[in-house]
């Protein structure tokens, strides 16, 4: 009995300190974790928001370049007839399209379906309005009848999705 009592003089101040150690340890052992986790995160921002401004800037610039007050004066050349104009249309916003479809990947889900949006009511406008003319019409009265059909609307497609980009632009620096 009296070395159970010996053992147990030495095991249980033993086991005490041992218990607390472990505990303390393992408390800043996780604390430490989460404090190299959220470092890790504040770099990974730092290096992200340039990026997703970039990205933010170059779809800017896809929907000013697919406006189509921008894009008639760009591609609309003297001599066009309406479905040349209309395949040139059609062609240069896919292209730009597809040159900025990886910019998805920095922007939100809405952010991306705006654009889309805007590039789809922007060929459909196009489409709409070269079906409207007769077979012989030329490239400038496609173009004015474009720009007719887009004043028609309450905002223009580009610039409903350029507002939404910048208001998403504003919330990246309130955040």
């Amino acid at each position: 009995m009296e070395v159970l009592l010996d053992i147990l003089k030495y095991t249980i101040p033993a086991l005490v300190v041992f218990l607390t150690v472990y505990f303390f340890l393992r408390s800043w052992l996780k604390q430490e974790d989460r404090r190299r986790r959220h470092e890790f995160n504040m770099h990974i921002q730092d290096e992200l928001l340039p990026i997703r401004l970039q990205a933010y800037e170059r779809i800017i610039l896809f929907m000013e370049r697919i406006a189509p007050e921008s894009i008639l004066l760009r591609l609309n050349k003297k001599g066009m007839n309406a479905a040349q104009l209309q395949a040139e249309l059609q062609s240069t916003i896919r292209h730009e399209y597809d040159h900025n479809l990886t910019q998805q990947t920095y922007v939100s889900t809405e952010a991306w379906q705006h654009v889309q949006v805007a590039k789809n009511l922007i060929l459909k406008i196009i489409n709409d309005s070269a079906e409207q003319l007769k077979e012989n019409a030329s490239g400038a009265t496609l173009g004015k009848l474009i720009l007719e059909n887009i004043m028609e609307l309450k905002t223009p497609p580009s610039q409903a999705a350029i507002e939404f980009l910048k208001k998403e632009v504003n919330e990246l620096f309130l955040s």
